[in-house]
């Protein structure tokens, strides 16, 4: 079926659907290494691209290929590569873009590992870095130099919520001829498409809302035109981090229902923000559907909504923290996000316990910050949980 008019829900359910010869209602896992050609000038065909046919699964995979198919079209992309993991998505487009003598502007507040692996690995390799707060667009501005290649942006940023401009930031990236890539993890192409707001490349960690269900680790990335395509999955094709077939089996399954668990989960975020906003022992609360989030009018323009993501602050910083993080039954205490169970974490006291408390400030991480992920049981016990817990503050 050709999808590309259908609308969204339909192109979720059927986009990418691969023509099996036996007529599987879905595409089926090809857990092979290797595929055989028809012919000698087959084979020259797969190698010269001339033909469509598989070679190897690191290069290629029908399985794999229909998820990549469906999200090319859900983010009105080119072509997609789907990798092993969602780093192994970010190090594919860092090393196909950056090199020895380039620069590169990044959010400040961008994912943890995706900012440490430029600080860590490509600064040996003689890659430039400047992170800015991507909100500003005059710190863009000012940031970008004759030798930059790539603007990175993650939007809305992890833990603190913060939204940057797509288009906007997009038109001053392109007056220099830099490269647009956007992480959009935290939104999903159900929320925001930022291929259509000027941005060159998006890419997901699809361990999080495309899979949906928290039994895979896997990434995408979507470019706009088939020359970056090329040249992103030619990278990741020498790299190795390719998506596995059963990988690609389960996240494509759990991509069909993208939509579904979307609302759900966004429609409970809205009423635990409301919630939490108006108790007596929650400080703040950093929700783009609330009016009360700086950004709140952005959300609007470029989102489709506002996900089910949700951080909030603790009177009573640590001790507080670590009180509800020991008392809630029904949110799990884990990192990660966006899956159909709701999730809790403590930065303080769990993933950054670690670091001083002047080196968590730094970051973003105040002592009383909770990042909640809402998943999509039923709202009321969601909130009772939080509220048993909040209690014994």
């Amino acid at each position: 079926m050709n999808t590309k008019d259908k609308g969204f829900n339909t192109k979720l359910v059927h986009a990418g659907a691969y023509d099996d010869v036996f007529g599987s209602a879905v595409t089926p896992i090809y857990q092979t290494s290797t595929f055989a050609f028809k012919s000698a000038q087959h084979g020259a065909d797969c190698f010269a691209g001339k033909s469509d046919g598989f070679i190897y699964t690191r290069i290629g995979n029908p399985t794999t290929k229909a998820f990549e198919d469906a999200m090319a079209e859900l983010e009105n992309g080119f072509g997609a590569t789907a990798t092993s993991s969602g780093m192994s998505a970010v190090s594919s487009v860092y090393m196909a873009l950056l090199g020895m003598g380039k620069h590169i502007v990044c959010s400040a507040s961008v994912y943890g590992p995706s900012r440490s692996i430029l600080e860590r690995d490509f600064s040996r390799y003689g890659v430039e870095m400047t992170f800015v707060d991507t909100s500003d667009l005059s710190q863009i501005k000012n940031a970008i130099k004759d030798n930059t290649a790539v603007l990175y942006i993650e939007t809305p940023t992890n833990p603190t919520m913060q939204l940057t401009d797509i288009e906007e930031a997009s038109k001053i990236a392109h007056e220099h001829d830099v490269t647009v890539v956007v992480d959009n993890t935290f939104s999903s192409p159900y929320l925001q498409k930022p291929l259509d707001l000027g941005a060159d490349v998006v890419l997901h960690s699809v361990t999080k809302y495309i899979n949906g269900h928290a039994d895979i680790v896997g990434g995408v990335i979507i470019a706009k035109e088939e020359v970056m395509h090329k040249k992103i999955r030619a990278q990741m094709v020498y790299l190795g981090g390719n998506m596995d077939p059963h990988q690609a089996f389960l996240t494509h399954r759990g991509l069909k229902t993208l939509s579904i668990r979307m609302e759900r989960a966004e429609a409970n975020a809205m009423k635990v923000a409301e919630y939490l906003e108006a108790h007596p022992k929650v400080e703040w609360v950093l929700y783009p559907g609330l009016k009360s989030h700086p950004q709140h009018e952005l959300a609007k323009k470029q989102m489709n909504g506002f996900s089910s993501m949700i951080s909030f602050g603790l009177k009573g910083g640590l001790e507080a923290g670590k009180i509800v993080m020991n008392n809630v039954h029904l949110a799990a205490l884990a990192v990660s996000l966006g899956g159909v169970e709701t999730l809790i974490q403590h930065p303080a006291s769990m993933t950054h316990a670690s670091m001083s408390k002047e080196a968590r400030e730094q970051a973003g991480i105040s002592d009383g910050l909770v990042r909640f992920s809402v998943g999509i049981e039923t709202v009321e016990d969601i909130i009772e949980d939080l509220d048993q817990a909040m209690a014994k503050i």
